[in-house]
């Protein structure tokens, strides 16, 4: 079973957006988890302006209640990234803003205040990497892909991927990886350290790692 798919033993959907879904999800007992899964009719999962300033308020709602949290797509797409359509009408003034925009998104999730895990099936790619570099873990299936594809098309990520990229896998490799715009594999992508597991179910994985570091933290604390 794949990142598409729940392996949870009860979910509840609580909020549905047009781009995505947040859910509760229970996983060894634990019925804390929330799961937030990247959605669209395509199946792309583009990270539309629209979709990232729906997710910044998801975020930020989510950060409240500080609860572990996994966000996923489906088996063929983690993410494609930016809509490379809303990119081209862009001008200066609106560019900025985008970025900003992505920025902030990436942030609230770096920040966020319980342990936050990317469950990628697929393509993985532009800003859905940025938005898994974003996560505090990354778990992959064998068949992920990663990339960032910017550089063919004359574009350079804004939304901090060229920082936390080089931060994972060194300065060398990111800019290997940016400038030549090659894809990674899984198997590869776990050798240079962009992941930090392969698992034939990542989401499975996912939402074992968020309960484990929940209850480490509980047991720090306590």
């Amino acid at each position: 079973m794949k990142a598409g798919k729940s392996t949870a033993v009860e979910e509840q959907v609580l909020t549905v957006y047009p781009f995505f879904s947040v859910q509760d999800e229970t996983f060894d007992n634990q019925n804390d988890i929330v799961l937030l899964r990247l959605r669209s009719p395509d199946g792309i999962n583009r990270l539309t302006r629209a979709c990232v300033s729906a997710m910044i308020e998801a975020i930020r709602r989510l950060a409240v209640e500080a609860r572990p949290l996994v966000i996923c797509g489906n088996e063929r797409f983690f993410s494609a990234g930016a809509d490379l359509g809303e990119i081209a009408a862009l001008d200066g003034p609106t560019g900025y803003l985008f970025a900003r925009m992505g920025q902030e998104l990436m942030q609230a999730i770096e920040e966020f205040p319980a342990p936050v895990c990317a469950a990628v099936g697929g393509y993985c790619m532009g800003g859905g990497l940025d938005l898994a570099l974003a996560c505090h873990r990354r778990v992959a299936a064998p068949d992920a892909v990663f990339g960032h594809r910017g550089a063919a098309l004359g574009l350079i990520t804004g939304w901090g991927g060229t920082q936390r990229l080089p931060r994972l896998i060194g300065r060398a490799r990111a800019l290997q990886m940016l400038l030549t715009t090659e894809k990674i594999t899984a198997k590869a992508a776990l050798q240079m350290g962009l992941i930090h597991a392969v698992a034939d179910d990542p989401l499975k994985e996912a939402l074992r790692w968020v309960t484990t570091s929940r209850k480490a933290a509980t047991s720090l604390r306590g």
